[in-house]
């Protein structure tokens, strides 16, 4: 496939508003691709590159496409800047300065979707000290050869930010109209592998190819989510239920094959390097092959400590020893996902349970099965009372689903209510923080779409808003006035008194005092607050005793 047939349907797509409409047009595109180019454009068609499950980063962030814009445009990157602040899109930016280009060039080499995947590959290997300037030199040669509408894709790809609206859910159902085959089959397949492309290359093969797959130690699966809910409900739904507590740490996913481990965070990035120590305590509870779930609360003085002193180990990429000797990290194990060869998600949390406690020596997080609320009360005290954030329920006859977000697992917390939210613009401050961004626009997804839902100007110290300016300052892509808009990457916790209906934003929903909590740089932008969800948590507002 040629990458100007693939812009010819992202700009399709992109003129689309349906949902289906989306998944007929994908489908049809699909059975023509060769072996090579179906895990690519299903990837690219979602603004990915590499698998989700890769630790492979492409390195090129805005500043470096604007250098390698104004010099295939002949423009100054200056120029460039003010082009993308006018449209407030980099791709059609690039669209329009190479479709002036384009009028005194004669010549483009063909750009097909392999060569510009592999050209991909070669700029996130580039590495040391002359890394950067190899990567502008090989983006300047793609969009050398770009012309106008594929430089609208080739850049936003680059950016992974696609911007048509499609989302996995859309792309999952395509694949498997795509090749008649149960789209239960492409999601259980989807779970396991971690990689879309990869799916759909199955899904050509037949349903047995879909029904063999297996978690693969060292490729991380993503990490089943809970939804808030209340404690009763699930007992008169499920009776019998699992009460464990609910940690205000980090989440992470450890693997061991033989002597060999790898430890990935929320994000599914690797932090092995960052945990030395935890490390150390895994490896000296677990003698078998095992891929578990968990969470790394920092402790002092037997207490947990807040959040961010974990997420600063997190972060931590040079003198590990020194700071794990101030910070002493825990970590609490409390599913297990394989078992020496044996993938186990499709096995009820009952059995996995009991799984784990024959396998993991120590740190098992407690658990407590009752259908009686006073027990289940007291266990959730006993979590306050011990310093953590509130328990979680489970249903135990419940499998281990990656990356969903649904009623198996409920969060009982007894804070004001929070949402995660993607951070996509910002205002500058006023006074003493003029010099940083004092108000911040943030956004909830919808099929893979970024809707804005509130601005956030309180809660922040100066600390904070001088860490976030530092995180996001790389991160615009366009400017108007006091405004600015960044490339999604960063993740808001932000707390709110309630949920309002409001013509102001896209979702229909505004948040009443909305105060900013902390980062959550632990989460991905694919993980924030769905406008299904949110509209559900308004319904449970209002059916809430405290406004009858």
């Amino acid at each position: 496939m040629l990458f100007m047939e693939f812009s010819h349907c992202c700009e399709r797509l992109e003129n689309l508003s349906g949902r289906l409409e989306m998944i007929d047009l994908i489908s049809k595109e699909l059975p023509g691709l060769s072996e090579e180019e179906l895990p690519i454009f299903v990837r690219f068609v979602m603004g990915r590159i590499f698998p989700d499950w890769s630790q492979t980063k492409l390195g090129i962030g805005p500043n470096l496409l604007y250098e390698a814009i104004a010099y295939v445009a002949g423009e100054k990157k200056e120029a460039v800047v003010e082009k993308i602040n006018s449209t407030g899109d980099v791709g059609k930016a690039v669209e329009e300065l190479l479709a002036i280009k384009s009028q005194t060039t004669f010549f483009h080499e063909d750009l097909d979707l392999v060569r510009v995947y592999h050209e991909l590959m070669s700029i996130a290997s580039q590495e040391g000290k002359k890394s950067q300037r190899e990567k502008l030199l090989s983006v300047r040669r793609l969009l050398g050869n770009a012309r106008p509408l594929e430089g609208r894709y080739l850049a936003r790809i680059m950016l992974e930010e696609l911007r048509i609206g499609v989302g996995e859910g859309s792309v999952r159902e395509a694949i498997a109209k795509a090749f008649g085959v149960d789209s239960a089959l492409v999601e259980h397949a989807m779970q396991a592998l971690n990689d879309l492309g990869e799916v759909a290359r199955l899904t050509r093969v037949g349903p047995e190819a879909l029904n063999n797959v297996h978690i693969t130690v060292f490729h991380p699966v993503r990490m089943m989510l809970a939804q808030a809910g209340t404690i009763p409900d699930m007992i008169k739904e499920h009776g019998p239920i699992a009460a464990e507590f609910k940690y205000d740490g980090s989440r992470f996913q450890f693997h061991k094959k033989g002597n060999w481990c790898r430890m990935y965070s929320r994000r599914l990035e690797d932090v092995t390097g960052a945990l030395p120590d935890v490390i150390e305590q895994l490896l000296g509870a677990i003698d078998h092959d095992v891929i578990i779930d968990g969470e790394v609360i920092a402790i002092k003085d037997g207490r947990p400590m807040p959040f961010q002193s974990v997420l600063r180990r997190f972060r931590r990429r040079h003198d590990v020893a020194e700071v794990s000797a101030e910070i002493k990290l825990v970590p609490n194990v409390f599913d297990i996902l394989y078992l020496d060869g044996e993938t186990l998600i499709g096995l009820p949390l009952s059995e996995r349970r009991k799984i784990l406690e024959i396998t993991v020596n120590f740190f098992i997080a407690p658990q407590v099965v009752s259908d009686d609320p006073a027990i289940i009360g007291q266990t959730y005290q006993a979590a306050l009372d011990a310093g953590h954030e509130g328990i979680m329920l489970k249903v135990l006859s419940s499998p281990y689903s990656p990356g969903q977000r649904g009623k198996n697992w409920i969060k009982i917390k007894p804070e004001v209510d929070t949402l995660d939210l993607a951070v996509i613009g910002a205002e500058w401050g006023e006074g003493k923080r003029a010099h940083v961004f004092g108000s911040f626009l943030v956004a909830c997804q919808d099929q893979g779409t970024l809707i804005p839902l509130s601005r956030v100007a309180t809660g922040f110290s100066d600390e904070q808003l001088a860490e976030v300016y530092d995180l996001l300052k790389d991160r615009v892509i366009a400017k108007s006035g006091k405004e600015v808009t960044f490339e999604p990457n960063l993740v808001f916790e932000v707390g709110y008194s309630e949920l309002q209906v409001s013509p102001t934003y896209q979702g229909g929903f505004a948040l009443r005092f909305p105060r900013f909590v902390r980062i959550r740089d632990d989460k991905d932008t694919s993980e924030i607050e769905t406008l299904d969800s949110i509209r559900e948590r308004y319904q449970r507002q209002a059916n809430s005793p405290q406004v009858q």
